[in-house]
């Protein structure tokens, strides 16, 4: 990656996915977490306020250094045990049914092959356990206006935040991973324009 992309990037995101508005988003999403987490694009920590009290420990895989500098303010106030466990979420280095949750948040839009990450986010969980995930994608299949909007910015999105896509079908890639969603929520942000913010808020189980 080039400069702007390891060092740029990282700063932006920080500063875009730390708005007020999200905070409630993040809540709902770490709402029900609890024993040994992994955190799938940790990014610069901003779920780490809103872990509940019954995680007792996060497992987090950032690729960025500097988002992980970013987050330190945030993990020096928290009282969870947090891990940087990983660089690659398509090759994560942890045994099998190693956590009881996953957590994901505005992740598998940039990840380049965000199937393989979900295969070994399904394989490093428990039987029964589950994925808490929030993320942008492609709109419902209703707004095909928006869609198109999606299509013909994707390519501009990819070039200014470091491979994001606005295209990606995230529940089709949990089913496909072997995912069973739960709960789910289809919505767009407030204040965001909708091809940027149709979001999937919900829970997949892998399992048994």
């Amino acid at each position: 990656m080039g400069f702007y992309a390891e060092q740029i990037v990282p700063r932006i995101v920080n500063v875009v996915c730390g708005m007020k508005e999200a905070e409630e988003l993040r809540r709902r999403v770490c709402e029900g977490l609890e024993g040994e987490v992994l955190e799938l694009g940790f990014g610069s920590g901003l779920n780490v306020p809103f872990y509940p009290a019954a995680v007792t420990r996060v497992d987090a895989v950032e690729p960025s250094d500097v988002g992980w500098k970013l987050a330190a303010k945030r993990l020096a106030a928290t009282s969870v045990h947090v891990e940087r466990g990983g660089l690659d979420g398509q090759a994560l280095p942890f045994a099998d049914h190693s956590y009881d949750a996953a957590l994901s948040t505005w992740t598998l839009c940039t990840i380049p092959d965000a199937g393989a990450a979900l295969h070994e986010v399904r394989r490093v969980l428990k039987p029964g356990g589950t994925l808490h995930f929030l993320e942008h994608g492609l709109a419902p299949v209703e707004d095909e206006s928006v869609r198109r909007w999606q299509k013909r910015l994707d390519p501009l999105e990819q070039r200014l935040f470091a491979g994001c896509h606005l295209t990606r079908p995230i529940v089709d890639l949990l089913t496909e991973a072997g995912f069973v969603v739960t709960d789910l929520d289809v919505f767009y942000e407030k204040g965001a324009p909708r091809p940027m913010g149709a979001d999937s808020l919900g829970i997949a189980m892998s399992p048994a």
